[in-house]
């Protein structure tokens, strides 16, 4: 009986030691700037383009810490870019075509609105219409994506401290006839309608926003040129002047349009245009050393899939598995898991794979004070 008394005192002198001398869970760095840039419809594959499409290595490389989402609504198995929008920028499931609401039409708080509240500044950028779905999704609140011109109104009078993208006509070229122009200087904004300003020339404490064009942004095939990459570096210009931090969202818009469309072409073109823009914020990040940088998208669009060259009538088998010949497997959406990247402090949470509302909690988590 002695021997098993101190038998058992032995194994709990042990097991106190080794819970006392082992080291504590290190404490995780919280970014002062989050840098969020979603891929409209930018699968694994789609990611995969630069791979062999680009000119130089493929930005995506540069990343250690990934992870997978998977992006149903909580009224469909296939997503819309509103319901995996609003997801992304509240952290609730919603309805495919709502807009910063829940499935009972309730109004639901969002991570731009999260951090204007301690002080953070806040942007959003976007090939699309500024107005659109997913870049609505982080200043709006509509129970369908197709109100636009509401949506436009709501985002002047919303805390928003930067914005650039299309869709210059949803602000002074309405069904109501009303300009909204003059009542964006208004409530403290200094729009542009010509183009984007030269980064360092905004200042600090001034509200801006920029609207080169009347729609949509033109497509990269077509001459947009350098629009993307240069609105995301003149917003962290501007945002970064803010010493307790900024939120900046940047939509790579059109390779959704691209899938839908089955067009190969526009979409690497797209891909390669975006890559610019991971760049750039992972080049101020790197400098930074307290930003965050998620990197995901709201869906797949297209089935998009890198495959040898098909066979040619009369052939059998694919004709050269050196050459890469993209494909398509729809018009529409998939549901298919969705690659996220993350870099800077609190990189490592995004391993694994969670459902799209995740994201949201994470990047709370990492910036809210208990």
């Amino acid at each position: 009986m002695k021997n098993i008394f101190v038998l058992l005192l032995t194994v709990i002198v042990i097991s106190c030691t080794s819970s006392v001398n082992s080291p504590a869970e290190p404490e995780v760095k919280k970014p002062t700037n989050i840098i969020f840039l979603i891929g409209d419809g930018m699968g694994l594959s789609a990611v995969s383009t630069g791979f062999y499409f680009g000119d130089q290595p493929s930005v995506f490389k540069r990343f250690q810490e990934i992870g997978l989402q998977q992006t149903s609504s909580a009224s469909h198995k296939v997503t819309d870019s509103a319901a995996s929008g609003t997801a992304l920028a509240t952290g609730t499931l919603t309805y495919n075509g709502a807009v910063g609401m829940d499935t009972a039409k309730v109004v639901l708080q969002n991570i731009a609105e999260v951090v204007t509240a301690m002080g953070w500044s806040t942007g959003v950028v976007a090939t699309s219409t500024i107005t659109h779905a997913t870049p609505a999704s982080f200043y709006a609140h509509v129970p369908q994506r197709g109100m636009e011109e509401e949506i436009a109104v709501q985002l002047i009078e919303s805390e928003i401290d930067f914005f650039a993208g299309g869709g210059r006509d949803k602000f002074n070229v309405r069904k109501d006839s009303a300009n909204l122009l003059p009542l964006a200087a208004d409530l403290g904004f200094t729009i542009d309608t010509t183009g984007l300003a030269v980064p360092g020339s905004l200042k600090g404490d001034q509200k801006y926003g920029f609207l080169p064009q009347s729609e949509a942004m033109i497509p990269m095939i077509y001459g947009r040129g350098d629009f993307l990459p240069e609105a995301t570096v003149l917003a962290i210009s501007h945002l970064s002047q803010n010493q307790e931090g900024f939120f900046l969202m940047v939509e790579g818009s059109q390779i959704d349009w691209a899938g839908h469309s089955n067009d190969a072409k526009y979409l690497i073109g797209e891909m390669l245009d975006f890559e610019k823009v991971i760049a750039a914020a992972l080049d101020f990040a790197e400098k930074d050393g307290n930003t965050l940088v998620v990197v995901t998208a709201d869906h797949e669009t297209g089935g998009y899939a890198l495959g040898p060259e098909v066979p040619k009538e009369g052939q059998s088998s694919y004709s050269d598995y050196n050459i890469i010949e993209p494909v398509f497997a729809t018009g529409g959406h998939t549901a298919t898991l969705i690659p996220v990247f993350a870099f800077g402090p609190g990189a490592e949470k995004f391993k694994g794979i969670y459902k799209n509302t995740e994201i949201n909690h994470k990047m709370k988590a990492l910036v809210e004070t208990k």
